[in-house]
């Protein structure tokens, strides 16, 4: 999970992420296109992006295919969201209980 927050803790990557989802199978230079940056540099991230999963790359021929892998993202919802989700619903339905058995 480190790699995965280290890998969104960039905005330039989250950029990528964006990109690659509203247009899966796009190019490496596709999204070149939308940094002022070298295509090095935009390589360097898509790597830290796949080595967290959240890439998935495929060659076709010369060119790279990117797609967008949501699960790593989906299992830090599940593993902090449901928890937390579960303790407050339960408050809250408490909370509603007991403001609701005072009213006349």
């Amino acid at each position: 999970m480190d790699m995965l927050f280290q890998a969104l803790a960039s905005a330039s990557r989250r950029q990528i992420l964006d990109i690659v989802r509203d247009k899966p199978g796009c190019s490496v230079m596709d999204v070149c296109r939308h940094f002022d940056v070298s295509r090095i540099a935009v390589m360097k991230h898509i790597n830290v992006l796949e080595k967290a999963d959240l890439l998935i790359s495929e060659k076709q021929g010369r060119t790279r295919r990117l797609y967008f892998n949501a699960v790593p993202i989906q299992m830090i919802h599940e593993r902090w969201t449901t928890e937390y989700s579960a303790l407050w619903a339960g408050r809250l339905t408490e909370f509603k209980r007991r403001v609701e058995s005072r009213q006349p």
